[in-house]
């Protein structure tokens, strides 16, 4: 038997309002960052003694960017300058820079994949500055940038997990790296290895960074990396493949001195 009434079926319930979660992040300590810090002030004291004992800055002439002994074999100088300061300011910049992006970088990358960004942004830099231009440099900043593009990275591809605190924290990232690059046109400063440090951090976040998702059930919730570590290999792969080529058109087809 059917029952016809006028009622109005009761209308179900809205949704409840979302409300914003704290999840913890991962517990990394930046042993990586330190152990770059040590090294880099190492090397700068092996500089330092170098000139006082020796007359020389040994470690410099060996590990400089200089493109005449880049084409002449030197390969290791695209890597070696990140290692190498003109000064105690110079030195002192780039490490507080270290400092304040490196830990936060290598807690969200763990400490291998923060390694091959660093290596990889100081890579690209060294290469992009033999390219377009003649002078020699040293410095960590061509990885530094590296780190600031990863950075940037991450935030955009993880804007909806972070919400409004990912907008801003991108636009200071952006802004960052906007007026260093302009500080970079005074004279005496490597800006071609800044850019280079950019794009190279830039693509290897793009396809090896990492990309956390949220599991669990509320209030036992956690963050989980889907990227595997074969994505690094292929992010480091690409950085490689393009500034590899860039290197050999650099040896083959020199555009500076």
């Amino acid at each position: 038997m059917s029952i016809h009434t006028s009622r109005p079926y009761p209308e179900e319930p809205a949704p409840p309002p979302r409300q914003p979660v704290s999840v913890a992040m991962p517990a990394v300590p930046p042993t990586v960052t330190y152990a770059i810090l040590a090294i880099t002030i190492l090397v700068y004291v092996l500089q330092v003694g170098s000139k006082f004992f020796f007359g020389a800055d040994l470690p410099l002439q060996l590990g400089a960017k200089v493109n005449s002994l880049i084409r002449s074999g030197q390969l290791w100088r695209l890597i070696t300058p990140v290692l190498l300061h003109g000064s105690i300011l110079h030195i002192g910049f780039n490490m507080y820079a270290l400092l304040v992006i490196g830990v936060g970088i290598e807690r969200s990358m763990g400490h291998v994949r923060f390694l091959m960004l660093y290596l990889l942004g100081g890579f690209a830099g060294n290469v992009f500055s033999f390219f377009f231009s003649s002078s020699a440099s040293i410095g960590a900043s061509t990885a530094i940038f590296g780190l600031l593009a990863a950075e940037g990275v991450f935030l955009y591809q993880h804007r909806t997990l972070f919400g409004s605190r990912a907008k801003r924290a991108l636009s200071n990232v952006i802004m960052v790296a906007a007026v260093n690059l302009f500080i970079g046109l005074s004279p005496g400063i490597d800006n071609w290895g800044h850019v280079g440090g950019l794009l190279g951090g830039l693509v290897f976040t793009w396809f090896g960074g990492p990309r956390w998702e949220v599991e669990g059930i509320y209030p036992l919730l956690h963050l989980v990396d889907r990227r595997e570590f074969g994505d690094a290999i292929l992010g480091a792969t690409v950085v490689v493949l393009i500034f590899g080529t860039l290197a050999i058109l650099g040896v083959v087809y020199p555009l500076t001195p």
